[in-house]
């Protein structure tokens, strides 16, 4: 049977160039785009097998259409240029994979594919088109489905007649009757104003079409209806005929032409080297070379193990392919050294003394992938590990924190010795992840060794060179020790707690749905976006601030600048958060106690934010709100392991100003700091030139406002949002803090220079953070790089003093034997849990080590507090 593939090529570039990060090569060229599109033609020619193949492009702004309604699509923004600039190295993708590809002058790709689904479906032709335009529905039939691209960029929902019928409760056909009444805010169709997806869909189950709606005008209800039905006859028809795609264009292509036989694996990797696909480039591994690859690496199974097998260093490879090791197997061990290359099974380890001692002993070097997640995971099984000292994930990171993965793989394709498979190649993905034969396991994890083994040396020189290799060596490895001891101690957490929460969080929920459904006038589902849209901007008559493709946006932000003008909305908003907090934090909680501890045992990310803080999941125990009582009350669950105990709590006191005045040594902070002044109300007095004593509560709001904005920063509107004030007055109070504080000024101008010049920026330790948008033609993109580059310093330089400070404490800790625990960091703040003996001990020694952690011109402080729970210690 022949099956043509339709691709809609400007639909599927949007969405890849939208989806990723910018990325380019180092010619300088943007790719993300072309790396997102050719994921999606690598899927499709693997899962779809197509017989004939197409990819449709738009010719050009003007079509036929804009003979109709000259405004058709004019609230479009300007495509950006580091996307237009990737338009022609998309369609060289395409002629390396010989897929074919047109434009029409005149039409849209909508329109060449309509044409082309319709000639295919006349010969009995399976048809599958791919699409982010829901406009294409239309084209469903018995032949025809659409694939619309739904999450990133490969995961597709495919719709056939029955899922239209399901999803909109009408045929595919009047889709177009559909865009008539409501319209189509991306193409800019106006539709009927008031109307939305469901009051379209409701008029069309009762009459079928637009034509049939406007005939039926008087026995619509509702008299504000029928008056926007009356007012809008001729815009509902031309919105209607706008949206009808047309499919009989004049295209000059034969099916016949579109024949796919395959394509030349040489054409496509030459063109991936040049653009530096390297995942991509793994999946065209020549077999032959891997065999070669193979027999270059002999090794030996390990069945018994010798001491003579551990000289030092050694590489040790612990293989957790489960994102959480804490649960997750380990499938196998692998040593790389100068004696030899050994696979041990985890069996043989686990049964070995020998194995136990070697991978206790500090004295024996030992390198690793990502020394956390192997130590914790051979912790779980009762083998100590102490000795590492290079850790090939955050040597990687630290060297390159942009760089969108640091796994073996590409690390070593970026280091140009290509040993390793990737992971997915190797075990396979979703579903059909498998562990493979023994074999092939063992030469995998060899190969991850033999990579370890041999970069170890290039990756430090690189660090040496950026000035990184003291926080590598002296911060982030021993840190890397600390989390996972601290993961694996876990937080004790109070189910039955938890669980009353639950119920109390439930009641409140109930309270505020009949409180919403009275102020509504009716009942409705309030977590769809669909029911609740037209009950706030038809029925409620609210004005609508966002419109998308399905109807009325009721994200957030639009709720937010509506809470003025209807009580519904803080209601709704409230709803929204005891709803996160009873689901994500209470049940989500409940889920990932650990049942052999009681405890919840996080995961400390340490090498994913660019900016170097250390990020919490599995779960998130950094991201507790705490603007609510109710969410305050979560932390009332956590609660001291042992009994008796207390939970202690030390945070940093305005840490990124101290940092923004010592970096920026500006006199005015400086000297507020050093006298320890309230900042905020300093800057009051400077900015509104007041005295101390005429400084009033909304003045110190301001000032805090603009103090920590300004670190961000925060522009006039940011700063007029939060402030809730005109934007001129907003300037108005960044200029009079910028006079105030010349040399954060001058810090803000130099910053930007100094990235435009090098391609990063640097914290006070040399962490770097490379910013390659600095230098874009897209505003956007330049200003939020220039934000990033006045941020990154002070942000950056925090994050390396809280984990200082975590090194320090524990090592302080260890030295006068104490007891107590470090147990969560959350950004400015340290957990800990403490015996009665040592509580007086902690009060002291945590704050002054956290003090003592780095010298600035404005002093650090550390305030702490101490409590039965989290709760009670805050």
């Amino acid at each position: 049977m022949d099956k043509l593939v339709l691709i809609d090529g400007n639909s599927i570039a949007y969405r890849a160039f939208f989806a990723l990060p910018l990325l380019n090569n180092d010619k300088g060229v943007y790719t993300n785009a072309v790396f997102g599109f050719t994921q999606m033609i690598m899927k499709i020619l693997e899962e779809e097998e197509p017989t004939h193949i197409l990819v449709a492009f738009d010719a050009g702004k003007t079509t036929f259409r804009h003979e109709t309604y000259g405004e058709y699509k004019s609230g479009r923004q300007k495509t950006p240029s580091e996307l237009s600039e990737q338009l022609p190295v998309l369609r060289e993708m395409l002629t390396a994979f010989d897929i074919s590809y047109t434009e029409l002058n005149n039409y849209e790709a909508d329109d060449i594919i309509g044409t082309l689904s319709k000639r295919a479906e006349e010969q009995g032709w399976d048809v599958k088109v791919f699409t982010g335009d829901k406009d294409l529905l239309q084209l469903v039939s018995d032949k025809t489905t659409v694939a619309l691209t739904k999450k990133g960029i490969t995961t597709v929902e495919t719709y056939d007649k029955q899922m239209i019928a399901d999803k909109y409760g009408i045929e595919a056909m009047q889709i177009v009757d559909m865009k008539g009444l409501m319209g189509d805010n991306s193409d800019n169709i106006p539709g009927v104003p008031g109307i939305g997806e469901k009051t379209a869909l409701k008029l069309l189950a009762e009459h079928g079409s637009v034509e049939k709606v406007l005939d039926s005008i008087d026995q619509i209800s509702g008299n504000k209806m029928k008056e926007r039905l009356h007012e809008n006859k001729e815009q509902a028809l031309m919105s209607k005929e706008l949206a009808v795609i047309f499919r009989e264009t004049p295209l000059d292509i034969k099916l016949e032409d579109l024949k796919y036989k395959d394509y030349e694996t040489k054409k496509v990797t030459d063109l991936f080297k040049e653009l530096e696909f390297q995942s991509l480039l793994a999946r065209f591994e020549n077999v032959e070379e891997e065999q070669q690859a193979f027999e270059d690496l002999p090794f030996e199974k390990v069945e018994d193990i010798k001491e003579n097998m551990f000289e030092s260093p050694s590489a040790l490879v612990v293989e957790v392919p489960d994102e959480n090791y804490h649960n997750g197997d380990i499938w196998g061990i692998a040593v790389v050294n100068q004696t030899g290359r050994y696979y041990i099974p985890l069996e043989t380890a686990l049964a070995s003394d020998v194995f136990r001692t070697w991978a206790k002993d500090e004295t024996k070097e030992k390198y690793m992938v990502d020394t956390k997640r192997g130590v914790v995971a051979l912790g779980w099984k009762g083998i100590d590990v102490a000795g590492v000292t290079h850790d090939m994930l955050i040597a990687s990171y630290l060297i390159d924190p942009s760089m969108s993965s640091h796994n073996v793989a590409d690390i070593a394709n970026r280091k140009k010795k290509k040993v390793v498979n990737s992971d997915e190649a190797v075990y396979g993905k979703g579903a059909k992840r498998a562990v493979p034969d023994e074999e092939g396991l063992a030469e995998h994890l060899i190969r991850k060794g033999e990579a370890v083994f041999t970069l170890k040396d290039s990756l430090e020189e690189d660090l040496k060179k950026n000035k990184q290799y003291e926080l590598f060596a002296q911060l982030e490895m021993p840190l890397s020790l600390v989390l996972g001891r601290m993961e694996t101690t876990g937080v004790q957490v109070d189910k039955t707690q938890l669980e009353n929460m639950g119920e109390e969080l439930d009641a409140k929920l109930t309270e505020l749905e009949k409180e919403i459904y009275e102020l509504a006038g009716e009942t409705f589902n309030i977590n769809s976006p669909k029911q609740l849209g037209p009950i706030l901007f038809e029925k409620l008559e609210l004005p609508v601030i966002k419109k998308t493709k399905t109807g009325y946006s009721t994200s957030a932000d639009v709720l937010e600048k509506l809470e003025d003008e209807h009580e519904i909305i803080p209601k709704l908003l409230l709803y929204r958060q005891v709803s996160k907090l009873k689901s994500t934090y209470v049940e989500g909680l409940l889920k990932v106690i650990r049942p052999e501890t009681n405890k919840i045992h996080t995961i400390f990310n340490q090498a994913i934010t660019q900016t170097g803080r250390l990020s919490s999941t599995e779960p998130n125990l950094q991201n507790i709100p705490i603007r609510l009582e109710e969410g305050r009350k979560i932390r009332k669950a956590f609660i001291p392991s042992e009994k008796d105990w207390i939970i202690l709590a030390a945070d940093y006191s305005q840490i990124e100003l101290r940092v923004l005045a010592h970096i920026a040594g500006d006199e005015g902070l400086l000297e507020a700091f050093q006298n320890n002044k309230d900042i905020h109300t300093k800057t009051a007095m400077d900015v509104f030139q007041v005295t101390e004593e005429e400084v009033t509560s909304n003045m110190r709001r301001s000032a805090k406002a603009v103090n920590f904005g300004i670190v961000y920063g925060i522009s006039d509107y940011g700063l007029s949002q939060s402030l809730g004030i005109a934007r001129k007055e907003a300037q108005s109070f960044i200029d009079s803090y910028l006079a105030s504080y010349p040399n954060v000024k001058e810090y803000m101008d130099s910053v930007k220079e100094e990235a435009r010049e090098n391609g990063y920026v640097t914290t006070l330790l040399h962490r770097r953070r490379y910013l390659p948008e600095i230098t874009s033609r897209n505003f956007n993109m330049r200003s939020f790089a220039e934000r990033t580059a006045m941020n990154t310093p002070i942000q950056g330089t925090a994050a390396d003093i809280i984990k200082k400070a975590m090194v320090d404490v524990s090592d302080e800790l260890k030295r006068q034997n104490l007891d107590s625990r470090l147990l969560l960091q959350v950004h400015d703040e340290l957990i800990f849990e403490v015996p009665p003996a040592e509580v007086e001990t902690m009060k002291q020694l945590v704050p002054e080590m956290m003090e003592k952690t780095m010298t600035l011109d404005a002093p650090i402080k550390a305030d702490v507090s101490y409590g039965d729970t989290w709760y009670d210690a805050k």
